[in-house]
């Protein structure tokens, strides 16, 4: 009996193949050039997001030219907002949530997202503040315990450049573990501290100022942690120089311990 002959790997039809197909010279851009996009709507709960599509030389996943003279394009993926039910206990953090904040649980949380096993939820800046006591004190939720706040910089996502990614823990409800992530633009990257919710997070947040740049409105003091206090940019966002940076660590000193930074 004959079987029809499966299609071949490299007819598959990819997100955003059209456009790959074009040189850069028909899209009118250097084949270097990060070509930002706004957010596509995904067609079904939980399918990936484009946010941007990068064009140049480098290696493909995509079964395309690997040798860069094509203008290799490819879609930079976001997971995109998940349905429920969730599965696991995913469906019972969100709905505690959703009773605690009542109306206001649509505007302080945009989208729930489960990927890879994992929960995120994605909290407007404006509400962080409210949502963070809401899963601390909550009887049904009790993460009492964050694990600390990073920094990750996405310079093609247009309008949320910066995102700030909080690990948070309930002990008391059976190791439950959840994230919840902020994000912010470039031209006003403020979120608020969350020190006055969970004081461990001083450190970590004073990290993310220095390295990001993202700044923590509100923290009790908000200096560099890791980089002298006159040191120029936040050496781990994607813009920032790589190579060729004189060695600015000569002739450093260390103040005496009456005359180093404290807080006040």
């Amino acid at each position: 009996m004959s079987e029809t002959p499966e299609a071949p790997k490299d007819e598959a039809v990819t997100p955003g193949a059209d456009e790959a197909s074009a040189s850069p010279a028909e899209a009118g851009t250097s084949p270097h050039d990060d070509l930002p996009v706004q957010e596509t709507a995904p067609t079904e709960p939980g399918a990936p997001v484009v946010v941007a599509r990068k064009r140049g030389m480098f290696g493909s996943s995509l079964g395309n030219d690997t040798s860069g003279y094509g203008g290799l394009e490819r879609p930079v993926l976001f997971p995109g907002a998940s349905a429920r039910p969730y599965g696991g206990y995913f469906d019972a953090v969100a709905d505690a949530l959703e009773d605690s904040l009542g109306s206001g649980y649509a505007a302080a949380v945009p989208a729930v997202v489960v990927d890879r096993g994992e929960l995120t939820l994605h909290v407007a800046r404006e509400q962080l503040l409210v949502v963070m006591k809401a899963l601390r004190d909550e009887p049904a939720l009790r993460f009492e315990m964050m694990n600390g706040v990073s920094g990750v910089n996405y310079p093609e996502h247009t309008g949320a450049e910066l995102h700030a990614v909080y690990h948070l823990l309930s002990i008391t409800n059976g190791s439950r573990r959840i994230r919840v992530e902020v994000t912010c633009p470039d031209e006003d990257p403020h979120i608020p501290s969350v020190v006055s919710v969970y004081p461990a997070v001083d450190w970590h947040e004073r990290e993310t100022f220095d390295m990001f740049g993202i700044v923590f409105d509100g923290h009790p003091a908000l200096t560099r942690i890791l980089m002298p206090d006159d040191w120029r940019g936040h050496p781990q966002r994607k813009d920032y120089p790589l190579g060729g940076i004189p060695v600015e660590y000569k002739g450093a000193t260390i103040p005496s311990p009456d005359q180093r930074r404290s807080y006040s």
